[in-house]
């Protein structure tokens, strides 16, 4: 089976934007090299005593229109091409809803489910010192991805500010409420991709409510999403995380499934209902809904997935869960594709939202945190579906030339050192 490596997919989509675009290479080339790529080791002192040494990435991509923005993830498969996809991912997706900001993103190479609490906080620590550099409310501001949180925020924020020797609550983004946090931020990305799927639906003469939605990934994300749209009155007809995969013709009980997860280690694993059948990881994908939400890892729709999806929208939940030769067949086949540079911009945008608190010594309620998300959201998928309708390109190429045409303008204005 093929390898497939993000970095080269996005470069791919980049180029294919900047054809229908016309935009010289020479002009938009800055795009293809991230401007920094950090490597660390972590030696760790484990409860038993023994030492171990863990890698941790941290990349900014672009800072072209401001700071760096995204997050970090502790997962066991992280490595630098990924980090460096997902930092440029991060300066499209930060273009593309007009935020200023650039991209970033950070990486330990690591399975935290294995760590104590008291491991994982000295491995946060010391991934922090070993990042500080970098870091800081001005250059790059980290947030949570996939297996961290608002503790291990919490901890680079203190780790950082005990360096500074005063509390820094705008080096990161995605705190809890205590340490500067921004109400809404939690539900976000989550948010975001409910905003995206419902604006398509309206452009295609649909609506929200009994839409059958079927969700892949079950974390902060996917669960969000599967929570908002279940109120919205969608019919929420499948579920799957990493433990296991469910279908439910009548849709789930999301109350009673979020219950269940809760008690049950976050993991859904051995749920039980009337109607609810467990099924294959793969089958979730292929499964008879309207809009199929990808919010696990990247790469999970491959070309023999893309075959056999019965869904006529797909609104991207994950960074990069499509891969190019997917996407090419998806196109083909009339299935309409919301972008991850669109579709979960919610997060960034909020996580902006937190950082402009913070750095203002603001707080805002939680109203007004959702309306300008929504006002974002709405305004970004308006200017992503003009480009489309006007070029006759997919959405992610739409997007992707929004962004471009911004990041390309930004350098064209601020001209090249020295």
């Amino acid at each position: 089976m093929k390898e497939y490596n993000p970095y080269d997919q996005m470069l791919a989509t980049l180029d294919v934007a900047a054809g229908i675009l016309g935009i010289d290479e020479s002009d938009y080339n800055f795009l293809k090299y991230p401007e920094r790529e950090l490597k660390v080791s972590l030696p760790i002192r484990m409860d038993d005593g023994t030492v171990k040494v863990f890698e941790g990435f941290r990349v900014q991509h672009s800072s072209v229109r401001g700071p760096c923005k995204g997050g970090i993830r502790y997962h066991q498969d992280v490595n630098m091409d990924e980090v460096k996809a997902l930092a440029a991912w991060m300066s499209l997706k930060c273009a593309v809803v007009n935020i200023p900001y650039g991209g970033g993103k950070g990486g330990v190479q690591v399975d935290p489910s294995t760590l104590s609490e008291n491991e994982l906080r000295g491995l946060t620590r010391r991934y922090t010192a070993g990042i500080l550099p970098l870091i800081g409310p001005e250059k790059d501001i980290p947030a949570p991805d996939v297996n961290t949180n608002g503790q291990i925020m919490a901890w680079i924020m203190d780790t950082y500010s005990m360096f500074k020797g005063y509390s820094v609550p705008g080096v990161v983004t995605g705190k809890p409420l205590e340490v500067g946090g921004s109400l809404g931020r939690p539900e976000a990305t989550g948010r975001g991709v409910m905003f995206s799927t419902r604006e398509l639906l309206k452009k295609q003469g649909k609506k929200l409510k009994n839409a059958k939605i079927a969700v892949q990934g079950y974390g902060n994300v996917g669960r969000t999403a599967a929570t908002l749209m279940h109120q919205e009155g969608c019919r929420i007809v499948a579920i799957g995380d990493v433990s296991a995969s469910y279908y439910c013709k009548d849709g789930f009980d999301i109350e009673a499934v979020n219950d269940y997860w809760n008690a049950n280690g976050r993991l859904l694993k051995g749920y039980q209902a009337p109607g609810v059948t467990e099924i294959a990881h793969r089958d979730l994908l292929v499964c008879e809904c309207d809009v199929l939400i990808p919010a696990a890892l990247e790469n999970q729709i491959t070309e023999d997935v893309a075959k056999e999806i019965k869904a006529s929208v797909i609104v991207e939940g994950a960074n990069g869960p499509t891969t190019t030769e997917a996407d090419k067949l998806l196109a083909e086949r009339k299935i309409i594709v919301v972008p991850d540079i669109l579709a979960n911009a919610g997060g960034v945008v909020v996580s902006y939202f937190e950082w402009v608190q913070n750095i203002q010594s603001l707080m805002w309620d939680e109203e007004e945190v959702n309306k300008n998300l929504e006002k974002i959201m709405i305004r970004s998928f308006e200017e992503v579906w003009k480009v489309t309708q006007e070029r006759g390109c997919t959405l992610r190429t739409g997007a992707y030339m929004v962004a471009m045409n911004r990041l390309v303008e930004a350098r064209r204005i601020r001209g090249v050192f020295p």
